[in-house]
C-alpha cells in the first residue's frame, strides 16, 4: 500500500467511526511522537475539519505537545542512563561528540527543526532526551515550533507527497519558518533560555 493510499484509507476509516474517529485521532497524535509510521497530517486535518480552525488547532497543539513531552521524558530518564553507560563502555567518541553538539543546539534552531512539517518528531524527541537538552529549552522550543507545524497541517491538510506538488505550500512553509524564527528570537530574549 502506497503512503498516499494509506493516508486516504486511514482518513476514511477515522471518518467512518464517528466521534470515536476524532478521539482516536487525539490518541494517535500522542502515539505519533513515539511511533514514526503514523501520519500526523491526517489526524490534525481531521481535527480541524471536525472542530474548526480554533478548537481543532488547540486540540492538535495540546496533543502533539503532550506526545512530544511523553517521548522526551521516556528517553531523558532511564534510557539516557543506559545510553550514557553504553557510550562509556564502548568508547564511542564520535557519537559522544554528536550528542554534545545536539545538546548545545541553539534555541532558535531547535524551534525551526520542530516547526518544519516534515521533521520526524520522534527523532527530535529521542535526540533531545538522549543528549540531555535542557528541559526548559526543549519545552519552550515545542511551544513555539509546534504552533507553526500544526497551522501548516491544519490548513494545508494533505499528505507529505501532495504538499510538494503545490509550490504555494513551499512558500507557505518558508513564511511559517521565517515567522517561527522571529518568534523564537523574541521568546529567547524575553525568557533568557540560552
Amino acid at each position: 500500500m502506497k503512503l498516499s493510499n494509506f493516508d486516504i484509507w486511514l482518513t476514511n476509516f477515522l471518518l467512518s467511526i464517528g466521534i470515536w474517529g476524532y478521539v482516536l485521532s487525539c490518541f494517535l497524535i500522542l502515539i505519533e511522537s513515539i511511533v514514526p509510521i503514523l501520519p500526523l497530517s491526517v489526524f490534525i486535518t481531521l481535527l480541524f475539519f471536525k472542530f474548526g480552525p480554533l478548537i481543532g488547532f488547540l486540540i492538535s497543539y495540546f496533543c502533539t505537545i503532550l506526545g512530544c513531552l511523553m517521548s522526551y521524558k521516556i528517553f531523558s530518564s532511564k534510557i539516557k542512563i543506559k545510553f550514557d553507560n553504553y557510550l562509556d563502555k564502548k568508547d564511542k567518541k564520535q557519537l559522544k561528540k554528536i550528542m554534545k553538539n545536539i545538546k548545545k543546539i541553539k534555541f532558535e534552531n531547535l524551534c525551526l527543526i520542530i516547526a518544519i512539517p516534515f521533521t520526524p518528531a520522534y527523532l527530535v524527541n529521542i535526540a533531545a532526551g538522549l543528549s540531555g537538552i535542557n528541559k526548559r529549552k526543549y519545552i519552550f522550543s515545542l511551544l513555539v515550533g509546534k504552533v507553526f507545524l500544526v497551522i501548516f497541517w491544519g490548513y494545508v491538510g494533505t499528505s507529505l507527497i501532495n504538499s510538494f506538488k503545490n509550490p504555494l505550500n513551499l512558500v507557505f512553509i518558508i513564511l511559517l519558518l521565517a515567522f517561527c524564527f522571529v518568534i523564537s528570537k523574541l521568546v529567547n530574549k524575553r525568557e533568557g533560555i540560552e
